[in-house]
């Protein structure tokens, strides 16, 4: 496929592929190894507190009133529940496992390399527990309990490791949290690259094709994923939603440079063969992308704490609003059912955020042969572009116009908000026929999750232009923050409340 092609061609066909949106910068925020470190930190230290708790049980059978005095009975011998040994054995284990990567990233390391490490940071935090309590001379600690503690905690953090792995991949499964990859080479080093990318699927990337570089060497297997040349890379990492920029070839060094540069412009990572650029990668630390050792040229930074926080209102509001309206989600469908024959909810393949695709769901509000009827009505279509609705729509049942009117027939869309499919504001999901139809730019307002809500429905819901549509989603996605998303939900509520929809 000749590059040129390639980037101008729409890619509406080829969103089977689930893939991640590049998230929006700002600088001074916390990368997000830092955040998933960090978690993985919490939940060991209450790893170490269920441990500490469990072992005291087991063998003093601590009552709740000594644990208030801090003291317990055993034998006739007093047990003292210091707090100090407590933190001295977290800190330790925290550090060792920290020095055998166990915080970084799960990918770089197999299943029992890490279950091994877990136990050897386990067993070592308590030998060095043993010989604080050697050296101190303290013979009131149960050495039976001491025990019991090691041995809870080391079980505890193996069961942990595998949670997280298996929640990794599960989540890789479906397409969420993976990296989409770009390849600079065509070389035997790049079509390497992207084999080891394409049989490891637990990696969490999706090799998306190759640049070209000028006189470098190619493998013909390599030239069928070409998506164009080192002059094109902007267009095809905006159209393909690429996280990482791989260099496996030898470039010219101001070239390495300018990808650099674009990586920065557009929140891509930029990564490197270690041996290529030694003078751009002094001291840096070498990570391993399967068997290949790779060097960040670029580390994007992300609104991860806004992120997080948006994803924790998510499930929170959704969760709510499901138990809340939860009569009003068993009565509709009867009333749909009394009202037309046909499926009580309509459920559309959309796309939603980097290309992914899922299933959205609504409750019906038109007739059942609605798809079939919307041919001949071409002509009546009020929007522009590639949008298509009617006021007074001759397909809408009565129970329909209701819904329709009062935005209740996007209520089970709360379960694709719980599920992580879409969020409670962002750009609506569209159809693959839409997205199919697409200009590059359009493509921006694919980089965030879709919403229920948005800067549309609240500004411009009545307005037809297709132009106005997609500038409001791009102004979104430039600008979003959480406060933002507050006031959109508010403004929600009074569009849904006036029944202004249609």
């Amino acid at each position: 496929m000749a590059a040129s092609e390639s980037v101008s061609k729409p890619i509406g066909a080829a969103y089977t592929a689930p893939a991640l949106c590049p998230r929006q910068t700002r600088r001074g925020s916390p990368s997000e190894a830092v955040l998933k470190a960090s978690i993985m930190m919490m939940a060991d230290v209450a790893a170490i507190i269920l441990s500490f708790c469990l072992a005291s049980v087991f063998r003093f059978d601590l009552s709740p009133t000594m644990w208030l005095h801090g003291v317990g009975r055993s034998n006739g011998g007093d047990f003292p529940i210091r707090p100090g040994y407590l933190f001295a054995f977290a800190v330790a284990l925290l550090i060792i496992n920290r020095r055998d990567g166990l915080y970084g990233p799960l990918q770089g390391q197999g299943l029992l390399h890490e279950q091994r490490k877990t136990i050897q940071a386990g067993f070592g935090a308590g030998l060095l527990l043993c010989g604080g309590l050697y050296m101190v001379h303290d013979a009131t600690v149960s050495r039976e309990f001491v025990a019991y503690f090691i041995v809870l905690t080391t079980f505890f953090l193996c069961i942990l490791r595998g949670f997280w792995r298996r929640s990794l991949y599960r989540k890789y499964a479906r397409g969420i949290d993976t990296k989409n990859v770009l390849i600079v080479g065509t070389s035997h080093m790049g079509n390497a690259v992207r084999k080891t990318l394409n049989k490891s699927g637990h990696l969490g990337r999706v090799f998306k094709g190759f640049v070209e570089t000028h006189g470098g060497s190619s493998v013909l297997e390599a030239e069928q994923f070409v998506l164009g040349d080192l002059k094109q890379v902007k267009p095809i990492a905006r159209q393909f939603f690429v996280d990482e920029i791989i260099i496996a070839e030898r470039c010219p060094t101001p070239l390495v440079i300018e990808l650099m540069e674009i990586g920065r412009e557009l929140d891509v990572e930029v990564l490197v063969i270690p041996g290529f650029y030694d003078e751009l990668t002094p001291d840096a630390p070498i990570e391993y992308l399967g068997t290949f050792p790779v060097v960040t040229l670029h580390r994007r930074n992300g609104k991860l704490l806004g992120h997080l926080l948006k994803r924790l209102c998510d499930i929170v509001l959704s969760s709510f609003l499901l138990v809340t309206l939860a009569p009003t989600l068993l009565v509709i469908p009867l009333l749909i059912k009394l009202d037309s024959p046909g499926p009580v909810f309509y459920v559309s393949h959309r796309i939603g955020k980097r290309g992914r695709v899922f299933p959205c769901c609504k409750f019906r509000t038109m007739v059942a042969n609605a798809e079939q009827l919307k041919s001949t009505l071409a002509a009546l279509n009020e929007r522009d572009g590639i949008l298509f609705k009617i006021r007074k729509d001759p397909r809408l049942t009565r129970i329909g116009r209701i819904l329709r009117k009062f935005s209740l027939d996007e209520l089970p869309q709360l379960f694709n908000v719980f599920c992580g499919d879409m969020s409670l504001v962002g750009p609506r999901p569209p159809l693959a026929t839409e997205v199919g139809q697409y200009e590059l730019e359009h493509f921006r307002r694919l980089e965030v999750l879709p919403g229920i809500t948005g800067l549309w429905q609240v500004h411009a819901r009545q307005d037809p232009s297709f132009n106005r549509y997609v500038a409001l989603d791009l102004a979104y996605v430039e600008n979003w923050s959480f406060w933002l998303d507050l006031k959109i939900m508010v403004k929600t509520a009074e569009v849904v409340l006036r029944g202004t929809g249609w």
